[in-house]
């Protein structure tokens, strides 16, 4: 029992001094191997703590906006205590050059808008001074307007495009385009020597009016984990935008080991994003199961599940329950990442069962979703390269 006690001690002292000191830890008889827990844990402290996690002469660190960054902060969660959490989280502040960013309003006001640095504010934002404060919500405000003015319009076509063949816009749009009407409408417009029709105008399905049944749900189940940072931003003003929509009824969850429906947010992107908490463990199934209980027409709902699918709960349980959603008619899709950041990290050995099972997992770049939720609501095949399938 006491030799027990003391390979805990020596292990408890290898995780404080860090890897440089494993050698000599070992050769004290503390040679037991860390856990998959403690190997997080490790590795989010040394980025922090170690060699490589000082930030430089200049105070700059190691990249302010990086999502590594969002990830090991976000580890510390799922790890460590509130209280401890707060002291590595201002340790963390130091040494990788983030007190400028945080404390300086002025800093704020003249960066770009950066979805990963919008990431990294939202997971310390109870770290920011009170000064701050209202330059890091403008901050995340510049972020929102940049994705709807780069999103909003192409969306809201895409679900005219899926839902509505019968009422008009004069909003041009290709994907809404009624060719048909057009031709017909036009053809004394037929120019004998180009030998073509020359449209004088062009008729565009309108999105369906509002009615007293939503014609389709869409649920977007949003992980809140560190690494998740950037995909969550993304997700959630996606959902804000939906939730405009009156054809159809939209619900935003997010969940890290406990799930929160953010539903209620939805007219104001931005208080949504600060109702998001970045960080901490994940329990999918958990939040599946509660998604389960939103939907009243299979048929005619669209889930999207956006995790990188390291699940820290009941991962059978999850499997059952996805293909269970399935089995009913649920079009469940899973996102293992938003991001133009490349290839997703995610666990490879999950996502090829959930695959197994119909339900397509793939990362897609943000200027795509506009034709995955098209493609989603008239529920085409989405396994194409274009949409990145993995």
């Amino acid at each position: 029992m006491k030799d027990i006690d003391n390979k805990q001690q020596l292990k408890r002292w290898r995780l404080i001094l860090g890897a440089a000191a494993e050698g000599k830890i070992n050769s004290m008889g503390g040679g037991s191997p860390l856990s998959a827990e403690e190997i997080l844990m490790d590795s989010a402290l040394s980025q922090i703590y170690g060699e490589n996690g000082n930030a430089d002469s200049s105070g700059a660190g190691n990249g302010i906006s990086s999502p590594k960054l969002t990830k090991w902060l976000g580890d510390l969660r799922s790890l460590f205590a509130p209280m401890e959490i707060k002291v590595i989280q201002r340790d963390a502040i130091e040494k990788k050059g983030l007190k400028q960013l945080l404390f300086e309003p002025e800093m704020l006001d003249g960066l770009e808008p950066d979805i990963s640095t919008g990431a990294l504010l939202l997971m310390l934002k109870d770290q920011i001074p009170k000064k701050a404060k209202d330059n890091a919500r403008e901050f995340i405000r510049k972020i929102v307007e940049d994705i709807n003015r780069r999103l909003s319009d192409d969306l809201k076509r895409s679900v005219t495009a899926a839902l509505n063949k019968r009422q008009h816009s004069p909003i041009p749009s290709a994907a809404a385009l009624d060719y048909r009407l057009t031709i017909r409408r036009n053809l004394k417009n037929y120019n004998p020597e180009l030998k073509t029709i020359l449209p004088e105008k062009f008729y565009f399905f309108e999105r369906a009016s509002k009615s007293a049944s939503n014609s389709r749900t869409v649920i977007l189940d949003i992980d809140q984990s560190g690494s998740m940072g950037e995909s969550a931003i993304y997700s959630s003003v996606m959902g804000c935008i939906l939730a405009s929509i009156s054809s159809l009824q939209t619900y935003v969850v997010a969940f890290d080991t406990q799930v929160n429906d953010l539903t209620e947010l939805c007219s104001d992107p931005v208080e949504l994003l600060y109702g998001i908490q970045l960080g901490g463990g994940t329990d999918i199934e958990k939040s599946v199961a509660y998604c389960s209980e939103l939907i009243t027409n299979p048929t005619k709902t669209t889930m999207f599940l956006v995790t990188d699918l390291y699940e820290g709960g009941n991962r059978n349980g999850l499997i059952r329950r996805l293909s269970e959603l399935k089995s009913s008619g649920v079009n469940v899709i899973v996102l293992l990442a938003i991001s133009d950041s490349g290839k997703p990290c995610y666990d490879e050995n999950l996502a090829e069962k959930i695959a197994g099972f119909d339900i397509p997992c793939f990362s897609c770049p943000p200027e795509k979703l506009p034709e995955l939720l098209e493609r989603a609501l008239k529920r085409q095949s989405l396994n194409t390269k274009d949409l990145q399938s993995v």
